[in-house]
Order: structure tokens, then C-alpha cells, then sequence
């Protein structure tokens, strides 16, 4: 009899320990969770997205964490450095770099980057409803010529036509243009033209003096046509091209065409859908 209560006993109480631990285990647990889990990894993440395609935001300025450290972010987190570039800045740039590697079978932009001092692709931006001014007036230099700017005037034309989305108006005066024509008796060196241009800190274009000579470095002088593939080499560089390698473009250094290679136009139609700036 005494056997059986002391087994009831022990049993009562093996209970009542057995209910303890186990409160100990949960229920401070629970309230614990509650009050000091980490921020939900997602929602840094989507923080961080944010940051980066937002306009005027800073990364950073969506940090939501209070404590703790939160798991491994799920994309690679954005520049925190007010002057770097974003996350999102930097995916934009390595996909304009793909495209122009993919491109070198019929373009030669890869060359126009690598000639880049500063690594970066120039145009001009959001020129056809406001096209950019141009100055083109008479010369002073012997041999100059009324035909040379209606062959200057064609040789705008032919871009134009080949589809490069940009719009010059030929009515501005010398001081409210953004683009002047000079004209010269010739160059010291073997060149019949050079074009040098001004931009801003993002590529865009903002202003360029393109001189042509009117005597090639030999002391002949220049006939209208001549002028007019001159004038198609300078406007290459007006719009934001370099030197070619080959010489069946007309934006070879020393020029051998007289007209617009597919190769030409497609570096100039390519340019024109990469935004510009920096590829670094």
C-alpha cells in the first residue's frame, strides 16, 4: 500500500517537473521572438531597390534595420558612397558594354571607346523637336567657295537620312549657336579638317567649332565635293563618332570614301540608343 502511494507521488511529481521545462522552453521563447527578431531579410532587400531607381535618393537612405544583423541579402547590395555609382548605374553601364563587344562585326564603337580619353560615349540628347543651332557663314580664305556650304548642308543631309536622330537648324547667328563653322586656308598638318567639341559631365553634347580648310596639305585646292566628304568626316565627330580603323568608312583618319559605309551608320544608329556617359 505504501508502495503504491509513493509510486503515485513520484509520478505526481515527475508531472509537475516534466510541466516546468517545458514552460521554460516555449513561453519565454515566444514572448523573446516577438520582441527582438531581426528585420525580415526581403524587406533590406526591397529597401535597397528602391534606393537605387528612385530619383534623387541616396543609398542608404532606406536603411530599415534597428538591430541585429539580418540573413545574407538576396541581390547584391547597392553603393552606399554618395558619389559612386548605384547598383542599378552600374548593371546600365555593363550592358552598354556587352552590347558594343556584340556589335564589333558591324561597328567600330568598341574603337571609339577605347580612343576615349575619359572612357566615356558623347551625342547629343533629345535633338529633333529642338535641333541643335548651327552657325555655317561665308569664309574669307582664298578659294572659298558659295558651293562649299550647300555642300556642307548635303553632307548633314546625308546623316540625317541615314538616321541619325538628330536635328540641325542652319539659321542661327555666331553668337547664340551651339555649333560654328570656321574656315581656314589650310592645316600644318595632313588634315583638311578638324572638329572639337565641348560636354557635360554625363556625355551629353553641348557645343562644337568645326573648321575646314580650303587647301589640302599639298596646296591644292579643295573642289566642292571634296569639301563635301570633308565635311562628312568632321560631322561624324559632331555627333559623337571617332576614328575607324578601316578604310572603306568615311570616319578612317585619312580619308579614301566618298560616302557613308553600313559600318558608319550602324556605330551612328547604335550610339544613339546607348545612353551616354561613363563606362567604367
Amino acid at each position: 500500500m505504501i508502495e503504491r502511494r509513493l509510486s503515485f507521488i513520484i509520478a505526481g511529481l515527475t508531472v509537475f517537473f516534466m510541466s516546468a521545462v517545458l514552460w521554460n522552453l516555449f513561453a519565454p521563447t515566444k514572448r523573446r521572438s516577438r520582441r527582438d527578431a531581426p528585420v525580415d531579410s526581403t524587406s533590406v532587400v526591397v529597401a535597397r531597390a528602391d534606393t537605387a531607381v528612385a530619383p534623387g535618393r541616396r543609398a542608404g537612405d532606406a536603411t530599415v534595420s534597428q538591430g541585429g544583423q539580418s540573413p545574407a541579402p538576396l541581390a547584391p547590395p547597392v553603393s552606399t558612397g554618395e558619389s559612386g555609382p548605384s547598383y542599378m548605374e552600374l548593371l546600365a553601364r555593363s550592358e552598354t558594354r556587352r552590347r558594343i563587344r556584340a556589335s564589333a562585326g558591324y561597328t567600330y564603337l568598341n574603337e571609339v571607346v577605347a580612343q576615349s580619353e575619359d572612357s566615356m560615349l558623347h551625342r547629343w540628347d533629345n535633338r529633333i523637336l529642338s535641333p541643335v543651332r548651327v552657325f555655317l557663314g561665308p569664309g574669307t580664305a582664298a578659294n572659298f567657295q558659295a558651293g562649299f556650304l550647300d555642300a556642307v548642308r548635303g553632307a548633314f543631309q546625308r546623316w540625317q537620312e541615314a538616321g541619325v536622330p538628330v536635328r540641325f537648324n542652319f539659321d542661327a547667328d555666331s553668337t547664340s549657336a551651339e555649333v560654328r563653322f570656321r574656315w581656314r586656308l589650310q592645316f600644318e598638318i595632313q588634315r583638311t579638317g578638324q572638329t572639337d567639341l565641348s560636354w557635360d559631365q554625363d556625355g551629353h553634347l553641348v557645343s562644337g567649332v568645326v573648321t575646314l580648310a580650303t587647301f589640302d596639305p599639298a596646296g591644292r585646292p579643295l573642289a566642292v565635293d571634296d569639301v563635301r566628304v570633308v565635311a562628312l568626316h568632321e560631322i561624324g565627330h559632331l555627333i559623337g563618332l571617332d576614328h575607324s580603323s578601316d578604310s572603306t568608312d568615311i570616319m578612317f583618319a585619312m580619308t579614301k570614301v566618298r560616302d557613308l559605309s553600313p559600318r558608319d551608320i550602324a556605330s551612328a544608329l547604335l550610339l544613339y540608343q546607348l545612353p551616354p556617359g561613363t563606362l567604367r
